[in-house]
């Protein structure tokens, strides 16, 4: 199905759900969609003793470590119920994980007493009931890629990184190569399923749609982009893309290209001047400004621009286009040169891993390919960021506008300068807008609604010695590109804040960030004491907390 115009999908959803059920039931209806299996038993209890509580006490950033009194692996929504009852009872702090990619110390961090692990809810299937698609907390992205595609032909607009959990991408908002033709992830959430605890300390399962009329629909609206770990447990979620009617599971999300057209290039450092690099870097931002709205045919476009560091010898970007659309290789063509413009760069194989990246020689020049081969292709071979051994440090701003002269400046002398000299350092430049700007700053959490590229200012390394030196770079790269307001993005004509998915407590420090305004602003904007009502009214106590999370109204 092609993109649809999420400013109506409030009024255009085809049934109505009850809006709450017991775990029991719906633990039955969703096993009755995967052929009647019966709820799994409790999952595991992990202590200190156990051989398995290191590798659980941490995720994919070593920086963070957690020390629990145990970890207990969820495998069930009624798991999920008995062990939050247990934790209320004893009265722990608990954080929830699903995927261990979490950027900032959410899940790990001193004063954690129970990680509640979700890793082991993997189902992807289809429930007749809810004429949408469920899918556990714990799946990883590709799983979810694979089980819909082979299964339905349809798919979900996520990120590229394979083994990241459903769980936070979703609740986050989620987003990927297919975002700007079909928008956001959460733009085709139709239900979620969340385990809360009441002021009393009762815990109970909510069921929460988008539809109209439902009385939780505040939650749902919560999980299109509020962020994890906020409101409670979820337990499944439910896709249906607004509009779609019927009763055949293949019409009822997004179908993918059947082919797409990829490119892989690198432009060499050992070619560059400040004067290419800035007017590159102007090409790749005068561009989205220029196609970036829910009407352009290049949509159907989705670029992926890693700015890496004069260590790493290259910069590198991957470029997707779907194949099945009109002139897609006068697409990819004209992007290519446009890029390149007046630069006297002439790219070359992409010969080294980078990033989100792998080498990938062989798409020098574009090359068709089915489309979950590139997601594959893309997805699993991106060596730095899915290294388990490795620390890192992640920034995030959402751009309304291209480069000014002086952010290009900051960009290259940050970039080139042997004070810190790491080749797994890389400002990411990801395309946006398209359908993802379609849909109101308020139809879902996710507020940034009006932005043509998205930025991660990222740095690897894997000793702890090494902190002070990649925090310092990170820091002063972000600090100084948007020195003109204060440190930090803070939403304007020219930028829209940050990404929840890519955490980041500094811009809650005031020595980081000197704008006045607050980090609910930068995250949320508008919406953040609309999160505050659902918080008081699903976590009136703040017992799902941590070092960015929402904070219930008063």
């Amino acid at each position: 199905m092609t993109g649809v115009n999420r400013r109506t999908m409030l009024s255009r959803s085809a049934a109505v759900l009850g809006s709450t059920a017991v775990a029991g039931t719906l633990a039955t209806t969703v096993a009755a969609a995967a052929g009647g299996a019966p709820a799994p038993e409790a999952g595991a209890t992990i202590r200190p003793d156990d051989p398995r509580y290191a590798m659980l006490t941490t995720g994919n950033n070593q920086r963070f470590v957690a020390r629990p009194d145990y970890v207990r692996m969820i495998r069930s929504t009624a798991d999920a119920e008995r062990a939050l009852r247990d934790a209320v009872r004893q009265g722990k702090r608990v954080s929830l994980r699903s995927g261990g990619h979490c950027f900032a110390d959410f899940v790990c961090n001193p004063e954690v007493e129970v990680v509640l692990d979700f890793s082991e809810m993997t189902g992807v299937t289809y429930d007749a009931r809810m004429r949408a698609f469920a899918v556990e907390p714990g799946a990883r992205l590709l799983n979810v890629y694979e089980a819909l595609y082979k299964g339905w032909g349809v798919t979900v607009p996520g990120g590229i990184c394979y083994s990241v959990g459903a769980g936070g991408h979703i609740a986050g908002g989620g987003y990927g190569l297919l975002s700007r033709a079909h928008g956001l992830v959460v733009d085709h959430l139709y239900a979620v399923e969340v385990v809360v605890v009441d002021a009393a300390g009762k815990v109970r399962t909510v069921v929460a749609t988008r539809e109209a009329d439902d009385p939780n629909r505040d939650l749902w609206w919560a999980h299109t982009g509020g962020g994890g770990g906020n409101f409670g447990l979820v337990t499944r979620y439910w896709f249906r893309s607004p509009g779609a009617t019927g009763n055949d599971p293949s019409k009822l999300l997004v179908q993918p290209p059947s082919t797409v057209l990829v490119s892989a290039v690198s432009f060499p450092w050992a070619d560059m001047t400040e004067s290419r690099f800035t007017r590159l870097l102007r090409n790749f931002g005068a561009w989205h400004e220029a196609n970036s709205g829910p009407d352009s045919p290049y949509t159907a476009l989705s670029s992926l621009f890693n700015v890496c560091h004069k260590a790493h010898g290259t910069l590198d970007m991957f470029t997707q286009v779907d194949a099945t659309v009109p002139g897609a290789d006068k697409l990819l063509a004209d992007y290519l040169a446009a890029i390149t413009a007046g630069t006297g760069i002439s790219p070359t194989a992409m010969t080294r891993p980078s990033g989100e990246l792998t080498a990938m020689p062989q798409l020098a020049a574009p090359r068709r390919m089915p489309w979950l081969q590139a997601t594959r292709l893309v997805g699993t071979n991106n060596p730095t960021i899915t290294d388990p051994t490795a620390r890192g440090a992640h920034k995030s701003a959402y751009m309304r506008r291209s480069f000014t002269d002086r952010q290009i400046s900051v960009m290259y002398r940050r970039m080139s300068g042997a004070d810190y000299w790491n080749p797994d350092t890389m400002i990411v430049l990801f395309s946006f807008g398209g359908q993802v700007n379609a849909a109101a700053p308020d139809a879902t959490a996710n507020a940034q609604r009006n932005s043509v590229f998205k930025m991660c200012f990222q740095t690897f390394w894997h000793d702890a010695a090494g902190d002070d030196a990649a925090l310092g770079w990170a820091r002063g790269i972000y600090e100084e590109f948007f020195a003109g307001t204060g440190g930090v993005p803070v939403p304007d004509d020219r930028h829209d804040g940050c990404y929840i998915n890519y955490p980041d407590t500094d811009v809650a420090d005031p020595a980081h960030n000197r704008s006045g305004v607050p980090w609910t602003e930068l995250y949320y904007k508008g919406n953040y004491p609309r999160l505050q009502q659902v918080k008081r009214r699903y976590d009136p106590t703040d017992y799902f907390r941590h070092s960015l999370s929402v904070k219930p109204a008063r």
